[in-house]
């Protein structure tokens, strides 16, 4: 059991060898970094001693952790024998309160000559590439150092640069086996707000016979990931037992692909392409086609939405992306088809988590109100993945994803796979603060920007308030009266409702014209 606060205790130690303080537990959430507390006066080691570094290297038993390093005159906190760890230190270092531990200054990372080198424009090689993510990996490097990495290969990349960091990034981590030669899967690159056609395309291809067992990353740019939005009505966080466990059940899972090791240094990778916005095609492909490898995926159907406002807006991009990730797959021996979509406009009517799954259940429940788009897209791109089966003839995929839509087996296998699942972390309901956009003028809609609407929902919270978002009332092509509802604001925070409310008066994200 950890001391009391008052405690003065020094720190135990033999001759010759490094003072051991007492592990204590912080109830903090340091995210995906490793952070460590020490009080100022700590004997272990002194504040003087990490000039120049900010990282420790900590020990427990057989396991030891790269961290970052806080400094607190609070003795109500923490006294001078004690060491407190973030919740992922604490979980990564196995330990619990009351052992000991010993720290020392880390040694400066190998990879960071890497890093500059690609900071100067220069080609990384496997070698380069494999120390870089080895050490993003295991959090020895400090995020502005990640971000350095991120920007610099936003940069400039070459396809075989690319090719060694999925590589690489495959191998940093676990890898999924099933005991199946065809494991199948769909992805999307994203920025289309609601198109959320995976927690459909699963239960389809599961009832069909087909294993799926889908992982996703949470959102980075967008106001809703798969994992986001499944979350609202089961448990993603998986480790890789459950994974087998529900997929043997079911023939699908979805699941957040960060618990389970997948290509690790990935969703550190996200985690600084977040806040800075950034979604480069070169990390894009490593990103998608590493989780994929890792996941024990061996044929793959990308969806790549192409619109005036989406990721990918002209052919020529469209086909680069295309040919890069075909170029990719190949050596990782993964079977990937490419789908270019048309994205002008968001798919489905809501735009956040709860309001996305609403729109799922409502496909899969073959509500009359269901979104017709999303049901087609989905619909499509089933299909495209049944074709992957040997078994069934040519061309029949879309006449077979629709019989198991419309008959309700796509419905059935959902709801077992969210019993096996588990339930959601918590209960999730729309937001209550919640407001009309109204048009200015008549008119008919002309466009939607699927970017500045996205934009609009993430002030709103989501999907950090997975109860956040829009609820879209028209569409383009509409006929529309001034003062007519053009979409619906929801919120949870009335902070966020209030930035989310000026950045509409801005601009709604939705244009007006006299005609079409």
């Amino acid at each position: 059991m950890d001391d009391a606060h008052g405690s003065t205790a020094s720190p135990t130690r033999t001759d010759h060898a490094p003072p051991r303080l007492r592990i204590k537990r912080l109830p903090i959430d340091t995210h995906l970094e490793n952070v460590v507390l020490l009080a100022r006066d700590c004997p272990a080691l002194r504040p003087e001693r990490l000039r120049g570094s900010r990282k420790v290297m900590v020990k427990s038993g057989d396991c030891t952790i790269i961290a970052s390093i806080l400094i607190t005159d609070d003795r109500s906190l923490l006294d001078c024998a004690e060491i407190g760890l973030s919740d992922p230190a604490f979980r990564r270092l196995g330990a619990r309160g009351g052992d000991e531990a010993t720290i020392a200054p880390a040694p400066p990372a190998l990879s960071l000559d890497a890093v500059r080198a690609k900071v100067r424009g220069e080609t990384l090689s496997f070698a380069d590439l494999t120390r870089v993510v080895s050490d993003i990996a295991s959090h020895r490097l400090s995020d502005l150092e990640v971000s350095a990495f991120v920007v610099a290969c936003a940069s400039f990349m070459t396809a075989e640069e690319v090719i060694d960091l999925t590589r690489a990034m495959v191998n940093a981590g676990s890898r999924l086996r099933w005991d199946r030669p065809l494991v199948v899967d769909k992805h999307s690159i994203g920025g289309i707000p609601g198109n959320r056609t995976s927690m459909i395309v699963a239960p389809i291809v599961a009832a069909h016979g087909l294993l799926m067992p889908k992982t996703s990353s949470r959102a980075i740019t967008s106001p809703a990931g798969t994992a986001d939005t499944m979350e609202v009505l089961a448990k993603v966080d998986l480790k890789e037992a459950d994974m087998h466990r529900v997929v043997d059940a079911c023939g699908a899972c979805i699941a957040w692909g960060g618990h389970v090791n997948l290509s690790p240094a990935d969703d550190v990778i996200i985690g600084v392409e977040r806040p800075l916005q950034i979604d480069a095609p070169e990390q894009m492909v490593a990103s998608i086609v590493s989780k994929k490898v890792a996941a024990g995926v061996t044929h793959l159907v990308l969806d790549l939405p192409i619109g005036p406002t989406a990721k990918i807006r002209s052919g020529a991009h469209a086909q680069h992306v295309r040919k890069l990730f075909e170029h990719v797959a190949r050596h990782m021996n993964l079977d990937v088809r490419v789908m270019i979509t048309d994205a002008v406009q968001p798919i489905g009517r809501g735009i956040g988590p709860a309001l996305e799954a609403r729109d799922v259940l409502s496909v899969l429940n073959q509500a009359p109100d269901a979104p017709r788009d999303l049901r087609e897209k989905a619909l499509t791109l089933a299909a495209e993945v049944l074709e992957f089966d040997p078994e069934l003839p040519g061309g029949a995929g879309r006449a077979r994803a629709e019989a198991l839509l419309s008959s309700g087996a796509a419905r059935t296998t959902f709801e077992r796979m969210l019993e096996a699942q588990g339930p959601p972390p918590r209960l999730v309901r729309v937001g209550e603060l919640a407001k009309d956009v109204a048009a200015p003028r008549d008119g008919i809609i002309t466009a939607m920007d699927c970017f500045r609407i996205a934009r609009i929902a993430r002030l709103a919270g989501a999907p950090t308030d997975p109860g956040a978002g829009l609820d879209l009332l028209k569409r383009i092509g509409d006929t529309v009266r001034a003062g007519e509802p053009l979409y619906r604001l929801h919120a949870e925070d009335p902070s966020e409702f209030a930035l989310a409310s000026a950045a509409i008066e801005e601009d709604s994200g939705v244009s007006i014209g006299a005609s079409p």
